[in-house]
């Protein structure tokens, strides 16, 4: 498989692979109401989950600090068509509030299974995620979310496009809703 590639590129929204089981999602939101940086924080995972309830089945968010959750995503059994089984992620998420970045970051947490995952569902395998969220200016931010998954998980190309599609839709609705937030 070729390392480098754009996969999907939409209304502001690329997402690439950088190299075998290594992703890009870029995109970027403005709103000169608000000041974004003080609505980038933990809620914005179950934002994800409230506006995307076609996408997903189930979220929770257990925070551990100020700085970190476990998070648990449930997504619909989208590709059963396919063959391909129902997903969950459960993650390890830290955040860290720079000058002029909000940098989140998150692995797997192996070997547990969290409690009403279905029991044929699998989990996504990532190995590492860090969403920077760099700050423009108050009322802009440049998000850069780069993926990692597990050596051993296989992702077909066929399936790399689809998975743009969803980003597509997951995070244009997101980027929609931020951006017409009036206080």
């Amino acid at each position: 498989m070729d390392s480098a590639a754009i996969l999907f590129n939409k209304e502001g929204l690329l997402f690439s692979r950088v190299a075998q089981n290594q992703y890009r999602l870029t995109f970027n939101i403005q709103n000169n109401n608000i000041i974004l940086a003080q609505i980038i924080d933990f809620s914005l995972i179950k934002l994800i989950f409230d506006l995307n309830t076609d996408i997903y089945e189930k979220v929770n968010v257990t925070p551990i600090s100020d700085t970190e959750v476990v998070a648990t995503l449930l997504m619909k059994h989208l590709f059963e068509d396919l063959g391909l089984a129902q997903r969950f992620s459960h993650i390890h998420v830290t955040k860290a509030v720079g000058e002029k970045s909000i940098i989140f970051n998150a692995q797997s947490i192996k070997g547990v299974r969290p409690e009403g995952m279905p029991a044929d569902a699998e989990p996504v395998a990532i190995r590492e995620l860090t969403c920077a969220c760099n700050i423009v200016t108050p009322h802009a931010i440049a998000f850069v979310v780069d993926v990692m998954f597990d050596r051993t998980m296989t992702i077909p190309q066929f399936v790399e496009k689809i998975v743009g599609t969803v980003l597509f839709k997951i995070f244009s609705r997101v980027k929609q809703f931020i951006e017409n937030v009036r206080l």
